[in-house]
């Protein structure tokens, strides 16, 4: 790929555009600081120039200018991905999205609603909530992540087991083309066999395809009731079994959430949080029962006690008010933090069909003690999506950098053999990129790049990513 450096004369032309206090050069340092790196490990790189467009109209002059003069732009959410999605990895433009931040309309008759990418993902849940409405996608960063990051890597969350990911519930989006050309994808419509589906090929495409700049969400009504449970269990593998047991069953949670003791232990130093546990307990289950009718999840909690009678349990924690199922879920939406704050540390995304969790995380221990590596593992059990947290503590940084990337291969390749695949939720970016090949054949990847070349033929858009 070959890129041109950005000049004076085009910053002019940005600024123009955009305004002068919607431009960070690098001599702001405090401004641009941020722009330089997201949640994946401890990277940065530095771009250019940062712009902040406010609509799809500036955002279509900026990419006129960028195809024209073969100039990288990065489009950028919140900055809490965990692939390195949002680093400027060439120079260039890094194109913030935050000032595209408004709901443009909740279309209660329709069950519906129309969004600028910039909107903060608990914002909008809030907002819909307020109307009896249920947006579930539900990523742990949702505080601070945006819709269109969230649509960008086709975010899932804990209560994907139940109602589905961020892909499930896009109808249509507004996006710029590379070339600056503005479209829709499809229609606001629930059924479509209109050609291809266009919407589906820009969810989780990581920004190399184009840039999102409206979406029209499908919306559910919202469950009024839940139960929360938390269960320990005294071996690892038996909370990873008791998973599929619980839906074979015939039991739906609205969420099934693995996490590991010492998960649990760091998490709960790391936020000044109590969660009791006995010596012997190994991982706990954090499980959540949703609907409208608390009888209904009564009988539903009878039944998962039933299942997990046969399991090797401990005392399980009934969280009787709102304050202890805020402090639980607390609790699993920030052990990756605290696995961060402990040592650096790299996440794999692993997920394998549910029944396979068992085979997987023993894998995963197995591999880490011929490499000796340590790892933290917690995730979304009810998809089979298994969060695996290698922390570097005393290990060498030659093996750090020589000898782990071989043990994730195996992680890896463990997963495809048990029908999985090496993400979940977090997409390839830029530090899954050498594995890729693990998980597609040449034919798909073909077709991939194929599609990219068809959508970006000068590679502008987001480069150093996936491919």
């Amino acid at each position: 790929m070959n890129f041109n450096k950005i000049t004076p004369d085009l910053v002019e032309a940005f600024t123009a555009i955009v305004g002068q206090e919607h431009l960070v050069l690098p001599a702001d340092q405090e401004g641009f600081v941020r722009y330089t790196h997201d949640e994946t490990e401890d990277l940065r790189y530095l771009p250019e120039v940062v712009l902040k467009p406010k609509n799809a109209e500036e955002i279509s002059h900026i990419m006129r200018l960028c195809y024209d003069n073969s100039i990288p732009v990065t489009p950028r959410g919140a900055g809490t991905g965990l692939s390195g999605g949002a680093l400027a990895v060439h120079g260039g433009i890094v194109l913030s999205m935050e000032r595209l931040n408004a709901i443009i309309q909740i279309d209660e008759r329709n069950l519906q609603a129309t969004v600028e990418p910039g909107v903060i993902t608990q914002v909008f849940q809030e907002a819909v909530i307020a109307r009896g409405l249920f947006y579930p996608p539900d990523p742990s960063s949702r505080g601070s992540s945006q819709l269109g990051g969230n649509l960008s890597e086709s975010s899932g969350g804990p209560r994907a087991v139940k109602y589905g990911v961020t892909k499930d519930y896009v109808l249509n989006v507004e996006v710029v083309l590379p070339c600056g050309e503005i479209t829709w994808t499809g229609a606001n419509v629930l059924k479509n066999a209109t050609g291809y589906n266009l919407t589906q090929l820009m969810v989780g495409s990581e920004g190399t395809l184009g840039i999102i700049t409206k979406i029209v969400f499908k919306l559910i009504p919202y469950p009024t009731q839940n139960l929360v449970l938390l269960v320990p269990f005294r071996k690892e593998e038996e909370a990873a079994a008791a998973v599929s047991s619980i839906f074979t069953a015939g039991i739906v949670p609205s969420a099934l959430e693995f996490m590991e003791r010492e998960a649990i232990e760091w998490t709960c130093r790391y936020m000044n949080l109590e969660v009791p546990m006995a010596a012997d307990e190994r991982a706990h289950l954090l499980i959540e029962l949703d609907g409208n009718d608390m009888d209904l999840l009564y009988k539903d909690a009878e039944r998962v006690y039933e299942v997990l009678e046969t399991f090797d349990v401990g005392d399980i924690l009934v969280a009787d008010t709102e304050k202890q199922k805020e402090d639980l879920w607390r609790l699993r939406r920030n052990v990756g933090h605290a696995v961060k704050s402990n040592s650096i540390y790299k996440e794999e995304d692993t997920v394998v069909p549910r029944a396979e969790l068992p085979t997987l995380l023993r894998g995963v221990k197995e591999i880490g003690a011929r490499y000796h590596f340590k790892s933290v593992c917690y995730g979304h059990a009810g998809d089979g999506n298994l969060h695996i947290n290698i922390v570097k503590a005393d290990m060498s940084d030659d093996d750090w950098n020589n000898k782990l990337p071989e043990g994730i291969k195996e992680i890896f390749r463990l997963c495809v053999s048990l029908g999985g695949t090496i993400s979940g939720e977090h997409g390839i970016g830029l530090v899954q990129r050498p594995y890729i090949g693990i998980a597609l054949s040449e034919v798909q990847l073909r077709l991939m790049q194929g599609i990219k070349q068809l959508f970006d033929p000068k590679g502008i858009l987001n480069p150093g990513k996936i491919f």
